[in-house]
């Protein structure tokens, strides 16, 4: 009896073969559809798989997770070494020092993010200086009594501002919008409800009153998220020095292209100054000794130089995040004063629900209290109805004489209960 044949093994090339097949197909199901907007407000779709958008703004894989729109991920803004993500409500994005990278969506709030920071790079571009325009952020903080933008800066321009920080103010702007937009449109609903509530205490206008509770606290919890974030990032000068990506990439190409030519500080080369100097009848042994104090005093001009531009843009972006800090915290003050005003409502119609249940108490008392009274006259009824003989049958007067003790003794029973009641302030008589 022969065995059953086994097929054979596939050789070794065909596994690799058919393992890079696998590979392929899992990076051909990971590629996702990016909008990209250049620095001139340009705007192209692209469609690259995820490491890479890795390798290509250097981040690890945890950082894309969090601009994942079917995620849930706390509002945050983190800063990496090339570049600064962004997850405010629907605003998620990669800004680098040059281009913004965000997931291509037809969400409303997503298209109006990209469209405002097209409009804001194109006038940019097409305006000189000075004549760039207040954006509408600026006019929502204004609208909200709350300190403008153009308050602390004064007189100084936005065009000087690098391109991360206009892309970090459109993404800040459209945040403040969204939530400005949940804050009014929640205040519309609210208070002719709560007012309502207040002249008419019913059922289904309870459960509404709890339906804009259970809506209100995740809005309040998400703008806390976003006031301490921001507060976090203004607190911390190293995060917001990190966020200036436009100095870091200059510095790194001057680093890779400009070697060893070393700058005076006032644009002129040190060969160059170095050449500059006249004849001198002392020995050119001196020579190494003024070219080392010649860069000496290089770099300390240049790092007292780059020093004073790195805080400048510091504080122009602390100056940025305190405008729209102050803007999301009176949102949230709005949010906390309708929390209130809802607590306030709630207390009241408790206070008004135990009212009527004291009530509804005591009328059982009373109503406890007769049913005893009565009871005694049908404990009399029931003696008399017993079939034994007595005098007090012969009796014409008889009837009346026990009438009118029973309701005495009830009556005086029935006051006396009373009194104790009154006496104990169980009831309000």
């Amino acid at each position: 009896m022969t065995s059953p044949t086994l097929p054979k093994p596939s050789s070794s090339w065909e596994r690799v073969w058919a393992l890079l097949q696998g590979m392929d197909l899992k990076v051909g199901h990971g590629m996702r559809s990016w909008t990209r907007v250049d620095s001139y407000g340009d705007s192209q779709v692209l469609e690259v798989d995820k490491f890479t958008m890795m390798e290509r703004c250097d981040l690890p894989a945890r950082d894309l997770r969090m601009l994942d729109p079917l995620l849930d991920y706390p509002p945050t803004i983190r800063c990496r070494e090339k570049a600064i993500l962004v997850n405010l409500e629907h605003t998620r994005c990669i800004i680098t020092a040059d281009e913004v990278l965000l997931l291509s969506s037809s969400d409303k709030y997503v298209l109006e993010y990209v469209q405002e920071l097209q409009r804001t790079l194109t006038m940019r571009n097409d305006m000189g200086v000075g004549d760039f325009p207040t954006p509408s952020g600026g006019d929502l903080v204004r609208r909200e009594g709350s300190m403008n933008i153009d308050d602390f800066l004064g007189n100084r321009s936005r065009d000087n501002w690098p391109f991360e920080f206009r892309a970090l103010e459109v993404g800040l702007e459209a945040a403040c919008t969204f939530l400005h937009a949940q804050a009014t449109e929640l205040e519309i609903v609210a208070y002719p409800l709560l007012d309502k509530v207040t002249s008419n205490i019913n059922t289904l206008n309870v459960k509404l009153v709890r339906q804009l509770k259970s809506r209100l606290v995740p809005l309040t919890r998400k703008v806390q998220k976003v006031r301490d974030e921001i507060e976090q990032l203004m607190d911390n000068d190293r995060d917001m020095a990190e966020m200036q990506l436009t100095k870091k990439k200059s510095r790194m190409e001057a680093t890779q292209n400009g070697g060893g030519l070393a700058m005076t500080g006032y644009g002129t080369p040190l060969g160059e100054a170095l050449v500059s100097v006249p004849a001198s009848p002392v020995s050119t042994t001196e020579t190494p000794e003024l070219a080392k104090s010649f860069s000496l005093l290089q770099r300390r001009h240049g790092g007292i130089k780059r020093w004073d531009s790195s805080t400048k843009n510091t504080q122009v972006l602390e100056v940025l995040l305190e405008a729209y800090f102050v803007n999301i915290d009176s949102i949230l003050n709005k949010f906390t004063a309708l929390k209130e005003y809802i607590d306030d409502r709630e207390n009241f119609i408790n206070i008004q629900l135990n009212n009527v249940r004291n009530q509804l108490i005591q009328l059982d008392l009373l109503l406890t209290t007769s049913s005893f009274v009565m009871a005694i006259f049908g404990a009399v009824a029931g003696v008399f109805g017993m079939n034994f003989p007595i005098s007090l049958y012969r009796e014409p007067a008889a009837f009346k004489w026990v009438l009118t003790i029973t309701g005495a003794v009830g009556l005086s029973i029935l006051c006396s209960v009373l009194w104790f009641f009154r006496r104990r302030r169980l009831m309000l008589l």
